[in-house]
């Protein structure tokens, strides 16, 4: 029994040593693509302005199926609280740039 614990073991080390210079290149798909029925680049769709709780600003987009969020950072990367709108609010046209083949039910 101790033989096979051992041959195990050798094998196991020699196919764990084999994938130390195994590396991932792909990058996966480009991000900055909408994938959903009216494909197009991101900075094609018009971004409005979401007021989280805090009132601090974030922008978004609705895209009826899909939908984008991100905050609102200024150049040295401390969130805009700008008080465009009170806070849990909306303002801008944060559903225009899209089709509107699907229509968004809220």
């Amino acid at each position: 029994m101790n033989i096979f614990k051992i041959t195990a073991l050798v094998g196991l080390a020699a196919l764990v040593s084999a994938c130390e210079d195994f590396q991932i290149t792909e990058q996966g798909p480009d991000k900055s693509i909408d994938r959903g029925i009216d494909k197009k680049h991101l900075s094609q769709l018009k971004a409005g302005i979401w007021v989280d709780p805090n009132g601090c600003d974030h922008w978004i987009i609705d895209d009826g199926v899909e939908g984008y969020l991100s905050a609102r950072l200024d150049k040295y990367g401390k969130p805009v609280c700008s008080g465009v709108a009170p806070p849990t609010q909306t303002v801008g046209d944060f559903k225009q740039g899209a089709t509107g083949i699907i229509g968004d039910p809220i």
